[in-house]
């Protein structure tokens, strides 16, 4: 399932207080889904590394009561004890069997030593596949059986929506729009340590607004991306040395119109981060877009409308709809 579709179905379950397994390559953006179901629903965030615990980081430690002459468990600090909330046991799959187990007295029975899971919180798990090149352990059948179980895939247009909405360098958009094979470049077959993932495109884009120097920039992007996808990138970048004026055609609606498809492509992404930068310029983008390549009109005006941008009330918009209609779906 893509992004947006787990969004929505992980965010009903976590509703009802069903647990929800999220499994999926590195770098893919897992953890990210489900804090940003938190952050919509407006409820708590805990974020638990299985793989860095010991069984007692869950179940607590004894101590003696003096009252009861008996053991008891303390349980640990950063369960939560109240409220409302997500509990994301992450990389579950990659902890040793015998956190494994503790995990999963708290799943089955919303449970641990002298701990309970208040009514409010749900249990979100997510891990890597065990052909990943990561560390993983064989879930446990019964473990496995106490989830609901989603695949995420890599959907260039969901991470093309979440870039514009994290306001990512428009020549990274503009150079997957382009090259959509290079958002994902993972090979569980390859050692190499550096490959495209969302999360390392991500990287790139705080790489850009650093203070590295021109001549190490590639260096520093093959260090996220790899090589072969850095030397494209960079090449493409020089793209934008052969732009309109976008800012021009932003306040006017007029403008030169290229014809290179790279070009294009650029030119599209710097059209619709202005926009969504500053809507009152939509109209004039609309008019501009009336002669531009229709395919690439379509795509400027999907990806507005994909960021909940409504045009209705543009001039232009009418004249747009008359013209490409035949193209929209």
């Amino acid at each position: 399932m893509k992004a947006s579709e787990l969004t929505q179905t992980i965010s009903a379950l976590v509703t009802q207080k069903v647990p929800t397994f999220l499994w999926g390559a590195p770098g893919i953006g897992k953890s990210s889904i489900v804090k940003q179901i938190a952050n919509e629903k407006e409820i708590g965030f805990i974020d638990l590394r299985l793989s860095l615990m010991d069984p007692t980081d869950l179940k607590g430690i004894p101590f003696y009561d003096k009252e009861s002459h008996t053991a008891l468990w303390a349980p640990p600090a950063f369960l939560p004890s109240s409220g409302e909330g997500i509990l994301f046991l992450d990389e579950l799959n990659a902890a040793p069997p015998s956190v494994q187990a503790s995990a999963y007295q708290l799943i089955l029975d919303r449970k641990v030593g002298e701990y309970n899971l208040p009514d409010g919180w749900a249990i979100v798990a997510a891990g890597n596949r065990e052909g990943d090149r990561g560390v993983t352990y064989r879930m446990p059948a019964p473990l496995a059986n106490r989830f609901v179980h989603f695949e995420m895939e890599v959907d260039v247009d969901d991470w093309r929506l979440w870039a514009y909405k994290k306001a990512l360098d428009t020549r990274i958009i503009s150079y997957i729009s382009y090259k959509s094979e290079h958002l994902f470049t993972f090979d569980a077959k390859s050692e190499t340590k550096s490959f495209a993932t969302p999360r390392s495109w991500e990287y790139v884009d705080s790489i850009f607004k650093s203070e590295i120097p021109a001549n190490l920039l590639l260096n520093a992007i093959s260090g996220a991306v790899g090589k072969e996808v850095a030397v494209g990138f960079l090449s493409f970048a020089k793209v934008m040395e052969r732009l309109p004026d976008i800012n021009a055609i932003l306040q006017s609606g007029e403008g030169e119109y290229p014809q290179a498809i790279d070009v294009l492509y650029a030119l599209s992404a710097g059209l619709v981060s202005g926009v969504l930068r500053d809507v009152s310029t939509l109209d004039n983008v609309l008019r501009y877009t009336l002669e531009l390549k229709p395919e690439f009109a379509v795509m400027v005006v999907q990806d507005l409308q994909r960021n909940g941008l409504s045009m209705e009330h543009a001039k232009a918009y009418k004249s747009w709809v008359q013209k490409f209609l035949y193209l929209l779906d």
